[in-house]
C-alpha cells in the first residue's frame, strides 16, 4: 500500500496565516520580524493551551493538530481574541492579522509532519477566510454546532484547489450579538415569489381519500393559501452521539441470503432512528459502502459522525449468528464487540438486545414513549417478515421492476400476517411513490391513476390502525396532493416524532413548507435532510432548488436544479426538474 509504515488518524487541523505579511516586511523588516515572532508565541501558547500540538511554523503560517475540533476552534477564536487585543496597541499600518482555517478530516501522520485532504482543505479554508477572521469546515460545524457562544454564516459548497468534492463552509461570527446565531447567504432577502412551477405542477387526488386521512388526524381544513403551522428542525445535532451503521457482511454459505443482511442492518438503523438521542446516518448513504474495504476514520470524515457500527450475519438453516462491533472513529476504539448466536425464532430478541446494548454504551437517555417503541414487536410471524425484508430489498432499488416486485412481496407479508401495520404502510408509500415519481405503467387497467390511489387509500387505512413513520409519510403525501397543507404538516410531525432520524421525514416536510408558502423554513428542512443523508438523493436538491426559486433566489435555485440534472440518468428524465429549470431560466432571462 501506498502508505504503509504512516499511520492514518482523524484529526482536527488548525491553519493560521499572516495577512499583508510581504508589505509589512517591505515597510519594516525588522518591526515585522518582531511581531510576527510574538504573534507565533501566542498561538503556539494558545494552542498548548488548547491540548493541541504545534506541527510545523513555516514562514508566516502556523500549523497544529487537535485531537478535539471543540479544543481547536476555541482555540482558533481565543488566538484571534488575543492577537485583537494586541493589535489595538500598534499603529494601523503596523498591525499584523491572521486568517485561520480549522478542518476535521482524515490525515497520514509522519512523526513530527502531517500530511493529506484533510491539511489541504484546512489550508483553502485558511485562504477564504478574512483577516482577523475564521474559516470552518462542515465536518468541523457539524460537530461543534451550539458549543461555543459564536454565531456562523454559511458560505456554501465551495470548490477548492486540489479537491475532487466542493467543502462546505462556515465564516464564524466573533461579535457577541452574533452567538447563537446560523446566517445563510441569501436567506434575508425579503418577499416571495409566486410558486408558478409548483401550481403547474400540483397534482389533486380525489377528495375522499384526502377526508379518510383528515378525519384521522382531526385537524379542520385549511385553504390552500393558509399557513401552515411555524417549525423549525431540532437544534444542536452537535450535542448527540453520531452514528453510521455500516451494511454487515454476509457470511452465510447462500448468497441469496443477502436481502436478509441488508433487512438486519435496515432494522437496526430503523431502531436506532426512533431515538431523538442519536444522530443516526439513513440508510441511503452508509450503504454506498457495501462491498467496499473502507477505515472507520473515512467513513467518520466522510458522513460527519463520531461511531460507526460494523458486523457481520450467518444464516444457516434455522440458526443465525450475528456478530456487531462499535468503533469509536476519532480514537479508532472498539467500545464493545458482541456475538449474538440463536434461533430464527429469537431474532427479535436478538435485535432488542442489540439495539439496548448500544444506546447503554453510549448512555443514551429514552423517554418512556421511545422505551415502548424500542420494544414493539411488529409481527411475530417470522414468515410474514422475511417477506417485508424482501419487499423492502426491492423498493429500496428504486426502479420501477423493483417497485412491482416489491408490492408482490408486501401482499404476500400481509396474507401470511393481517394486522401487519408496517406491511400496510410500505404498500400505501409505494403506490403514493410509484404515481408521483412517475412509475405507474406497471399497474395494470387503463385508470392506473385512479386506482394507485384507491389502493394507496385502503392500505393506508389499515396501516393507521397501528401507525408507524411510514404510515404517516404516506398520510403527508396523500394530504400534499389534496392541498390540505395544515394536516400534512401534522401528519409529517407525527413522522418525525417517531423516527426522528429519518431524513426522508425532513424531505417532506420541506416540500409541504414550499406548497404552504413558507420556503426560509423548508431550506432548513431540506437541509436536515441532506445532514442525516450525506449522499441524499436528487430529490433533495430539487426541493432546495423550489425553495430558492419562491423566495426570488434564482441565481441559487438554477444552481441546485443543475446539479439535480447532472445527477439524473439520462434515459429517465425527470419531468418536474425540467419544469422548474425551463421557469427558472425563463426568470433570468436565459432565454435559448
Amino acid at each position: 500500500m501506498a502508505d504503509e509504515g504512516f499511520k492514518r488518524k482523524l484529526a482536527a487541523i488548525f491553519s493560521a496565516d499572516a495577512v499583508g505579511y510581504s508589505r509589512l516586511m517591505g515597510d519594516d523588516e525588522e518591526a515585522t520580524i518582531r511581531t510576527l515572532t510574538e504573534y507565533r508565541e501566542t498561538i503556539t501558547t494558545q494552542v498548548k493551551q488548547h491540548k493541541g500540538r504545534v506541527v510545523d511554523s513555516p514562514g508566516d503560517n502556523v500549523l497544529a493538530e487537535f485531537a478535539s475540533v471543540v479544543d481547536a476552534v476555541r482555540c482558533a477564536v481565543e488566538t484571534q481574541k488575543q492577537i485583537a487585543e494586541r493589535n489595538s496597541d500598534l499603529p494601523e499600518n503596523r498591525r499584523m492579522l491572521f486568517r485561520i482555517g480549522v478542518n476535521l478530516g482524515d490525515i497520514v501522520d509522519e512523526g513530527e509532519r502531517i500530511y493529506g485532504d484533510g491539511v489541504n482543505i484546512t489550508a483553502r479554508l485558511e485562504s477564504l477566510a478574512d483577516g482577523g477572521g475564521i474559516c470552518i469546515s462542515g465536518t468541523a460545524f457539524d460537530h461543534i454546532k451550539g458549543k461555543l457562544d459564536v454565531g456562523y454564516k454559511y458560505l456554501g459548497e465551495q470548490n477548492v484547489k486540489n479537491i475532487k468534492e466542493p467543502v462546505r463552509v462556515y465564516r464564524m461570527l466573533l461579535e457577541s450579538d452574533a452567538a447563537g446565531k446560523i446566517i445563510g447567504d441569501k436567506k434575508s432577502k425579503q418577499g416571495q415569489r409566486k410558486w408558478v412551477v409548483v401550481a403547474v405542477s400540483a397534482i389533486i387526488i380525489l377528495l375522499a381519500g384526502a377526508y379518510t386521512i383528515r378525519n384521522f388526524y382531526f385537524r379542520p381544513s385549511t385553504s390552500s393559501e393558509g399557513q401552515s403551522p411555524a417549525l423549525t428542525p431540532d437544534a444542536e445535532l452537535s450535542k448527540i452521539p453520531s452514528v453510521a451503521v455500516l451494511p454487515f457482511d454476509n457470511l452465510s454459505a447462500d448468497p441469496e441470503q443477502e436481502y436478509f443482511t441488508d433487512g438486519m442492518t435496515d432494522d437496526l438503523i430503523t431502531g436506532l432512528s426512533k431515538l431523538k438521542g442519536l444522530l443516526v446516518i439513513a440508510r441511503n448513504s452508509t450503504f454506498t459502502y457495501k462491498g467496499k474495504s473502507v477505515k472507520v476514520q473515512q467513513v467518520a470524515e466522510e458522513l460527519g459522525v463520531r461511531y460507526v457500527i460494523e458486523g457481520s450475519v450467518r444464516k444457516a438453516k434455522e440458526q443465525v449468528r450475528i456478530n456487531v462491533q462499535l468503533i469509536d472513529a476519532i480514537t479508532g476504539h472498539h467500545l464493545w464487540a458482541e456475538l449474538y448466536d440463536g434461533k430464527m425464532t429469537d431474532i427479535f430478541a436478538l435485535q432488542d438486545q442489540i439495539n439496548q446494548k448500544i444506546i447503554s454504551t453510549l448512555e443514551v437517555k429514552l423517554t418512556a414513549a421511545e422505551k415502548s417503541r424500542i420494544g414493539h414487536k411488529e409481527t411475530s410471524n417470522l414468515k410474514a417478515y422475511d417477506a417485508f425484508l424482501r419487499g423492502w430489498e426491492h423498493y429500496k432499488q428504486m426502479t420501477p421492476e423493483d417497485f412491482h416486485k416489491s408490492s408482490s412481496y408486501y401482499k404476500k407479508a400481509i396474507n401470511l400476517d393481517p394486522i401487519y401495520a408496517r406491511a400496510y404502510a410500505a404498500l400505501a408509500l409505494l403506490y403514493l411513490r410509484a404515481v408521483d415519481i412517475g412509475w405507474y405503467r406497471w399497474l395494470e387497467g387503463a385508470n392506473w391513476w385512479l386506482q394507485a390511489r384507491l389502493d394507496a387509500r385502503k392500505y393506508l387505512k389499515m396501516a393507521m390502525k397501528d401507525p408507524t413513520a411510514l404510515a404517516h409519510q404516506a398520510a403527508a403525501l396523500t394530504l400534499i396532493y389534496n392541498r390540505l397543507f395544515s394536516e400534512a404538516v401534522t401528519a409529517a410531525e407525527n413522522a418525525r416524532t417517531l423516527d426522528p432520524n429519518d431524513a426522508y421525514n425532513y424531505f417532506i416536510m420541506a416540500k409541504i413548507l414550499n406548497y404552504a408558502g413558507q420556503s426560509e423554513k423548508a431550506i432548513d428542512f431540506a437541509k436536515r435532510a441532506m445532514r442525516l443523508d450525506p449522499h441524499y438523493p436528487t430529490d433533495y436538491l430539487i426541493v432546495l432548488g423550489e425553495s430558492n426559486f419562491a423566495l426570488g433566489n434564482l441565481e441559487e435555485a438554477a444552481i441546485y436544479f443543475e446539479k439535480a440534472q447532472s445527477r439524473s440518468p439520462q434515459d429517465r428524465p425527470n419531468k418536474t426538474l425540467l419544469e422548474n429549470l425551463i421557469a427558472t431560466y425563463s426568470h433570468l432571462g436565459r432565454n435559448e
